[in-house]
């Protein structure tokens, strides 16, 4: 009777993941299916703890520690979450999805190990085969994901800086070839002691893992997030295979899925292959050092009273957010600033492009936050079209996604990149603090075209003081 209540509930948990998932594509809808999927999880989770029996008709034991891992997990899940500021956010996600490649491999180490020790009690012979193969696969997919994703982690809050050499490609294939090989005989023709083998595919999968991620380049982490993401949810597939756990497989395939349309939308939003990603080393050290000698024009500065008066008497403003809206944490005071302007009659709209900020989404979560309309949330596409009938164009911590070299240098490393068109606008302002070159490491020539005007200064500040600049008009 528990066995069936159990498959209810794992039936139940599932139906709850994939309703999320489908939730979670609209940014109307993405709370509620959060939390959806969050209770289906929550009801497998302690379904399994209470429900569950092995074979032998025995529950599961040692409820103190798993009481207390989940206890000690909550809490700082919860507390981290509340306390991340949304700058950090794409850095917590890699920690997170590390954290979960890190469980799928210590799942197979521990399903290994279990079988070793039917090995050596004499209750089986061999490990099967195809048992086997599901255990290093995700053993392997599950290291490569954890120490890829702390290597990103570590990339993104500025901890690690780019690393490569001119071997960098042909050490990470050769490592692969490695683990296939190692894997290979493993199967085919299996030692006596298979343990000192299993242990050193896993150390081969944590170094290329890091290997993997260390040389690409900072404008290409939205992808890596998601690849690594995809990598997790596939290793937690194998996971359910290993445990025949229905819930387990469907979400480890959810996320696995899901990850890997997300990392080619993200390649499509870059107009890059998959492969051009992990090879190019996009926005890393070795990134072409700019085009600035080629850049003519001169950079004209403007003050936050002149930008109000430009945006005061226009009638179309769309708004650029870029991640320096989220490291001044400005998303409040931008929102702010669009509610006094339609309250003057002007048209306000926020221009998205895929793979602005850090992670996938960034910009949208970063403005729900601050109560901005989902309807006003333009992807690239549609607003595209529009800045060429836009009065003021305010860009606010972008750059590489609305660099013009994108399409006028054959020789920059954003080249064939689409973005957003902001030079057909009537008027430009870009606020920065400086003119420091972006994430993939080049200057930006929109900076230096006769309509462009640069408002420097910190984010917050800025627009801070050119809304007050706006309410004294």
């Amino acid at each position: 009777m528990q066995l069936h209540i159990l498959q209810l509930i794992y039936l139940i948990a599932s139906v709850t993941f994939i309703l999320g998932l489908k939730l979670l594509g609209s940014a109307k809808t993405a709370r509620r299916g959060n939390l959806m999927a969050a209770f289906g999880m929550t009801l497998a989770i302690f379904g399994t703890i209470f429900l569950y029996q092995t074979e032998d008709g025995t529950h599961l034991g040692n409820m103190p520690f798993i009481f207390a891992g989940l206890a000690v997990g909550t809490i700082l899940g919860w507390v981290s979450a509340k306390r991340v500021p949304m700058t950090s956010m794409p850095e917590m996600v890699s920690l997170f999805n590390g954290m979960g490649g890190a469980c799928a491999m210590l799942i197979s180490l521990i399903e290994f190990d279990h079988i070793q020790h039917k090995i050596a009690a004499g209750t089986t012979t061999a490990i099967e085969p195809g048992l086997f193969f599901i255990i290093l696969l995700g053993m392997v997919i599950g290291s490569v994901s954890f120490s890829g994703s702390i290597i990103a982690w570590g990339k993104l809050s500025g901890r690690v800086n780019d690393k490569s050499f001119s071997i960098q490609q042909v050490l990470n294939i050769g490592l692969l070839l490695i683990i296939t090989g190692m894997i290979s005989y493993l199967l085919i023709a299996p030692p006596a002691d298979m343990a000192p083998y299993v242990y050193g595919i896993l150390a081969l999968g944590l170094l290329y893992g890091v290997l993997f991620v260390m040389p690409i380049g900072g404008a290409d982490m939205p992808v890596v997030i998601s690849l690594l993401n995809s990598f997790t949810g596939v290793a937690a597939a194998f996971g359910g295979f290993l445990y025949d756990n229905k819930v387990m497989l469907i979400g480890g395939i959810l996320v696995g899925s899901a990850g890997t349309l997300l990392t080619l939308v993200m390649c499509k939003a870059m107009n890059r292959s998959l492969v051009n990603v992990l090879i190019g080393n996009f926005g890393g050290s070795n990134a072409i050092a700019g085009t600035s000698s080629a850049i003519v024009g001169t950079v004209k500065e403007v003050k936050a009273a002149d930008a109000a008066i430009l945006m005061k008497y226009a009638s179309k403003v769309i708004i650029v957010p870029g991640y320096g809206l989220a490291v001044a944490q400005a998303q409040h005071v931008i929102h702010e600033l669009e509610e006094y302007l339609e309250k003057e009659g002007v048209t306000v709209k926020y221009a998205i492009h895929p793979v602005a900020g850090r992670m996938p989404g960034h910009m949208n979560v970063l403005l729900a936050e601050s109560n901005v309309s989902y309807d006003k949330l333009i992807e690239m596409e549609e607003i595209n079209p529009e800045f060429s009938t836009t009065d003021v164009v305010l860009v606010v911590g972008a750059n590489d996604v609305v660099n013009p070299a994108a399409k006028t240098d054959p020789s920059s490393p954003i080249y064939g990149m689409p973005i957003l068109e902001v030079e057909g606008a009537t008027n430009v302002i870009v606020n920065k603090r400086s003119m420091k070159a972006g994430y993939a490491g080049i200057e930006n020539e929109l900076f230096y075209r006769p309509k462009t005007s640069m408002l420097f200064g910190d984010a917050k500040k800025a627009i801070s003081e050119l809304l007050r600049e706006l309410k004294q008009l």
